[in-house]
């Protein structure tokens, strides 16, 4: 199975229509981001079958230049937002390393690192305005399907709204991690000190497959 055939059974089953038909007068009538050709640039950039670790974000950055189409990444020239500046910070500390990355994470996704935003839109300057649309329903069959797959996975929850997939979760095959967001409001109450990415690793060796290069210098890498 690929993403694509995932794809047309939401379109079959009726999920992905209302969403279409909202956000088609949305972006008519308001800035909306990511940009429509990107808002499921997440599954084209990690195909289903390569998928190794699935980090599970909340809604798209909501302010001009941000949003990507994939979960915490900026494009190389925005300045790295709070919460990815975390991110690097608990990756610097694991690692014993200093972190030169630009915000971009599309060799995480490149790697297998699907980036999922679970509401996959937002309007400017509104973050969840989109929360009631119905892309809870539609990431929640993507989590699903994730959850199914006979290659190991390692599902990375951070924060409350994050944690509630771990009920979709229960095939032994994979891995799930959980922790408090990296959000500054939240990073010192258990994200700082969680060693998921390590542990991701571990995890993925453990079961014959290669680790992710979390580190890595991509400050030369075109968006």
């Amino acid at each position: 199975m690929e993403w694509k055939d995932v794809m047309e059974e939401e379109l079959q089953n009726g999920t992905l229509g209302p969403i279409r038909a909202f956000l088609e007068q949305a972006y008519a009538s308001s800035p909306v981001y990511p940009a429509k050709e990107n808002i499921f640039k997440a599954l084209e950039m990690t195909p289903l079958d390569q998928v190794k670790v699935v980090i599970l974000g909340q809604d798209p950055y909501h302010e001009p230049g941000q949003a990507q189409g994939y979960s915490f990444s900026v494009p190389s020239q925005v300045r790295i937002p709070p919460s990815l500046q975390n991110i690097y910070k608990e990756l610097s500390a694991e690692y014993q390393v200093p972190v030169y990355r630009t915000g971009n994470l599309s060799d995480w996704a490149a790697q297998g690192v699907l980036l999922l935003n679970s509401i996959m839109t937002v309007e400017q300057g509104q973050p969840l305005s989109h929360s009631k649309i119905g892309w809870q329903k539609f990431t929640d069959d993507l989590i699903r399907v994730l959850n199914k797959q006979d290659q190991p996975i390692v599902f990375l929850l951070w924060g409350g709204h994050a944690r509630k997939a771990k009920a979709l979760l229960d095939n032994p095959n994979h891995l799930v991690l959980e922790a408090a967001h990296p959000s500054p409001l939240s990073a010192n109450r258990g994200f700082f000190g969680c060693n998921h990415f390590v542990k991701a690793n571990q995890f993925l060796q453990e079961h014959g497959k290669e680790p992710i290069f979390w580190t890595e210098d991509n400050r030369q890498m075109a968006d």
